[in-house]
């Protein structure tokens, strides 16, 4: 029997249920996290065609995170399946937590995590190994590990949304508010330890000015999808808004450490294009034959038994002109701890 449906909301057995705040929030936040898990295969298989000469670790790094988002990808969609195919028709069971939803936080956490330790990874080598700097976003990214675990474990066993909200809304606000704060707080020092890491060289401050940048826009995209995946759980708990958005956060992540890591080319480049175009002067040696006395030493002429004209032929001399010549090689410029390798 077809649902009857007033103004988005279809009812059945006493049950309302807001279609486009349930079911469409969850298709359209699937939908968008499968567009960004698409960005985040292009640039992994762009970073191992560019950089195929990196450290192990680092290879190892981007393909456990492709890992994660693909199966965080492939929980949404176990999720979507069983909402729209094995829960079709029968309205109660929208309150349903499935397994996959379960895993979709746990995968987003670890993912999120991993980024996490990247970028603390490159606090500690560019503070000089300064663990009052690195604890800090290490000590927050891994509360923030410990409480998505238990989240995930909670809604295994309660398995209701209704029930999920009421009694574990706290610890998933947690976990949300550490995640924020772990990506201000990381975003924050690394723009500091760039900031003094400048030099006087201006094609390295060009670089450190680009990464920088970088860091400020990936730490506010993750800080930003995080947050309104917050503020719409606060708000708006008795939907599923918040979920919807929460697709999209691990993929957030995931592209901002490749973006990093994609760049980094670009910012070599960079840097060689303004050292080669930097004004020096030119080293030539020039000699020409004169055919005119009077062209070497003005009008006046050298009498050719002078100390001068003895040593040249009095119709043929030859000038010499010399300008001093510099070598400039970029690999003598100071090397940048700031690159993202």
């Amino acid at each position: 029997m077809p649902w009857p449906t007033f103004a988005g909301t279809s009812t059945m057995e006493g049950y309302a249920i807001d279609i486009p705040t349930t079911f469409g929030a969850l298709l359209l936040g699937g939908l968008f996290a499968s567009v960004l898990a698409g960005t985040v295969l292009i640039q992994v298989y762009a970073y191992f065609r560019l950089y195929p000469n990196d450290i192990p670790q680092l290879k190892v790094l981007i393909s456990f995170v492709w890992l994660l988002d693909t199966c965080q990808t492939t929980f949404i969609w176990a999720a979507l399946w069983d909402y729209f195919i094995n829960f079709y028709g029968d309205a109660p069971k929208i309150d349903r937590l499935p397994w996959s939803i379960s895993m979709t936080i746990l995968f987003t956490a670890v993912l999120t995590f991993a980024v996490h330790c990247f970028y603390v990874h490159r606090i500690y080598r560019l503070s000089h190994k300064n663990l009052w700097i690195t604890l800090p976003p290490a000590i927050l990214a891994a509360a923030r590990l410990v409480s998505a675990i238990a989240t995930t474990d909670r809604t295994l066993h309660l398995k209701f949304f209704s029930s999920f909200r009421n009694s574990l809304w706290w610890l998933f606000t947690l976990g949300l508010a550490l995640s924020s704060c772990v990506d201000v707080l990381i975003t924050a020092t690394l723009c500091f330890l760039l900031q003094s890491n400048r030099v006087g060289t201006s094609s390295l401050n060009l670089v450190i000015d680009s990464l920088i940048r970088y860091a400020f826009e990936a730490g506010s995209l993750t800080c930003l999808g995080t947050l309104v995946s917050m503020i719409c759980w606060l708000t708006m708990r008795n939907n599923l808004i918040w979920l919807g958005v929460y697709f999209a956060v691990s993929k957030f992540h995931a592209t901002s450490l490749l973006v990093i890591l994609n760049t980094r080319e670009e910012h070599r480049s960079a840097r060689n294009h303004m050292s080669s175009d930097r004004d020096f002067p030119v080293l030539q040696l020039d000699t020409r034959r004169k055919r005119n006395t009077g062209d070497m030493l003005g009008s006046r002429s050298i009498p050719p038994e002078s100390p001068i004209g003895s040593d040249f032929d009095s119709k043929q001399r030859v000038m010499i002109n010399v300008q001093r010549s510099v070598h400039h090689d970029i690999s003598d410029e100071p090397k940048s701890q700031c690159e993202f390798n």
